[in-house]
This record gives structure tokens, C-alpha cells and sequence, in this order.
């Protein structure tokens, strides 16, 4: 009788030294989740995460905890995040900026889907606003590309950062308009860089509206058209760029991805819940007054999303990359 009770013992020793199964859907989340972020502690993007991420938590029950690790072109975050234990509690939202970085600008950016993550969902997109100095006189895109085309090289505009979308959306407008600006990049945010455009010291920038919202409600620049598939809504008059440059379109963008390894149970389940707050109306309205749209997605069309946007900017960082090496 030894043996078998031997044998049951060995038996059930094993099952208790094996690793447990991953947890199910009903039953995540149990404790905080963590979601990293290139974001600034307090940047326009950092607030508009925080008002999705606290009603999310409360969707799902537990606490969101945002940590912001901003620095190396969102290399920092990106790493801390791959590192992570893959069980659902440790997440990344990415900006598209780290999708579509100039190959080398950081360590192993720019990310890949699903090589380097896996899709969860997507929650925002800002589309970008060209304007100008209202000291150069210009009031439309047509008459800013009249003007490039007269004196190619002399207009130049700010941008938040090389290789930053506000940055790519000028080299796309270059491209698409046939002109020539020079790039004025600046690592301090929007407001240095609005300084300088008020002051008519740079004549034009690019940016998301909530970088750019005490201008223009000041009217301390001109808003020549803004980069959205459609108007919108809150600018009825504002011509789109398409309406000008048939097609184009450029915007910031906020997504949800998990480290590779997570369960497909905690990916679908939170998916569910932020979608779920998404697709609340007056979230929806506090997110437009600040220039950001809901943009829910499943994990499928958050990879289809991204995939599509790294093709549509190839060919502008290629020419970018060229350029620079002459």
C-alpha cells in the first residue's frame, strides 16, 4: 500500500509545483493595472488618458495606474513595457509617433505589430491643425501654398520634435503640395513653440488643438485647415486639408498594446470595457473640446490600424532619411 500512497503524493507535489493557468476572463482584473506611457506627467495627451483610464477602472473594477516614463523618443517607456510580466497588469499605451520613428532615431523603435506587442485596442486620435503667424498675412491653405511656391525654402514651421507627427505631417504637406519649409523642431511642448509663432519670429505650426487652443480662441494665429478625414464638428468652417490635397490626412493617435505573451482573456476583456466607455456621449464631447476623438477599435483593427499608417508614412520618413544624407 506504500507505493501508491507514494506515487499520489509525488502526483499531487507536482500539480503543486506547476504554474498556474492563466487567469480567465470573468475573473480579471483582481488587483491594479499599470499602463506606461511616453506621455508628460500633465501633458494635454497625459490628461485626456487619465479621463478615458479612470472610467475604465471603473468599468472593470479596479484601479488604472497611468505611469508616465517619457524620454528617448519613447524608448524608455517601450522597453519598460516589453519587459514586463505578460499576465495583464502591466500594459502600454503607445502614441502612433513610436509606430512610424526613423529607423535608428532610438533604440529598436520604431515598434511593430504583433512583433514587439500585442494589439489591445485603440482609444483617441487628434488630427493635426496647420496654422500661421497672423503676421505673415496668410488666412488659407491655398494662399500658404501659393506663397511656399513663390519663396520655396523661406516659410518654415514648428513642430513638437523630429520625427514627431506634427514634424511628418509638414514633410507630407511638403510632399503632397509640392513646396519647400524648413522645420523649426523644439523639445519643450507647443508653448515655446507658440511663443515664437505669435511673435512672428516662425511663421507656421503644426499641431493637435489642445496644444494650440488659447491661440487660436485668442486669435493670436490663423487656423488654415486642419488634417481630419472630415470637418469637424466643433469647426464647421475649417476646411480640411483633403478639401485642398485630395486624401491627405494626418493625426496623432492613442492605442492600448500588451507585452507579447499576454492572455488573450485579459487583451478581449479589456478591449471590451474601453470600448464600451468609448462609446459614451459625453466622454466623447469633453474629449472634443480638447481636440481628441474616440477612436474604438477591436485588437484586430488596432493591428490593421497601425500596420496601414506605418505603409502610408514609409515613403515620407524614406524621403526624409534621404535628404538628410545628402
Amino acid at each position: 500500500m506504500q507505493a501508491p500512497i507514494r506515487l499520489v503524493a509525488l502526483a499531487l507535489l507536482t500539480l503543486a509545483a506547476a504554474p498556474a493557468p492563466p487567469a480567465q476572463a470573468q475573473d480579471y482584473p483582481t488587483k491594479p493595472i499599470r499602463i506606461i506611457s511616453d506621455s508628460a506627467p500633465g501633458s494635454a495627451v497625459d490628461v485626456t488618458f487619465r479621463m478615458v483610464m479612470d472610467r475604465v477602472g471603473t468599468e472593470l473594477g479596479q484601479q488604472i495606474v497611468p505611469v508616465d516614463q517619457p524620454g528617448a523618443s519613447g524608448a524608455i517607456a517601450a522597453h519598460a513595457a516589453a519587459d514586463a510580466i505578460p499576465d495583464g497588469y502591466t500594459l502600454f499605451a503607445p502614441a502612433i509617433s513610436l509606430f512610424i520613428s526613423l529607423p535608428g532615431k532610438a533604440e529598436n523603435l520604431p515598434l511593430m505589430l504583433p512583433r514587439d506587442f500585442l494589439p489591445v485596442g485603440s482609444l483617441i486620435d487628434q488630427p493635426m491643425f496647420i496654422c500661421a503667424s497672423s503676421t505673415t498675412g496668410i488666412k488659407t491653405l491655398p494662399e500658404l501654398i501659393e506663397r511656399a511656391k513663390k519663396e520655396p525654402g523661406k516659410l518654415s514651421f514648428a513642430a513638437t520634435g523630429i520625427g514627431r507627427i506634427t514634424h511628418l505631417t509638414g514633410l507630407l504637406l511638403q510632399s503632397r503640395a509640392g513646396i519647400s519649409l524648413q522645420v523649426v523642431p523644439y523639445t519643450g511642448g507647443p508653448a515655446a513653440a507658440l511663443t515664437d509663432v505669435i511673435g512672428g519670429r516662425v511663421p507656421l505650426v503644426i499641431e493637435g488643438y489642445s496644444g494650440l487652443a488659447g491661440a487660436i480662441q485668442a486669435r493670436s494665429i490663423n487656423v488654415l485647415a486642419v488634417a481630419s478625414t472630415h470637418r469637424l464638428a466643433d469647426f464647421p468652417d475649417l476646411p480640411t486639408v483633403a478639401e485642398t490635397l485630395p486624401g491627405f490626412a494626418a493625426g496623432g493617435w492613442q492605442g492600448i498594446v500588451a507585452p507579447l505573451g499576454t492572455p488573450a482573456a485579459a487583451i478581449q476583456k479589456f478591449n471590451g470595457a474601453t470600448n464600451k466607455i468609448l462609446a459614451d456621449r459625453d466622454l466623447a464631447k469633453q474629449l472634443a473640446v480638447r481636440g481628441a476623438y474616440v477612436s474604438p477599435m477591436s485588437p484586430a483593427e488596432t493591428n490593421a490600424f497601425v500596420n496601414a499608417q506605418q505603409a502610408q508614412w514609409r515613403p515620407v520618413l524614406e524621403a526624409f532619411e534621404a535628404s538628410t544624407k545628402k
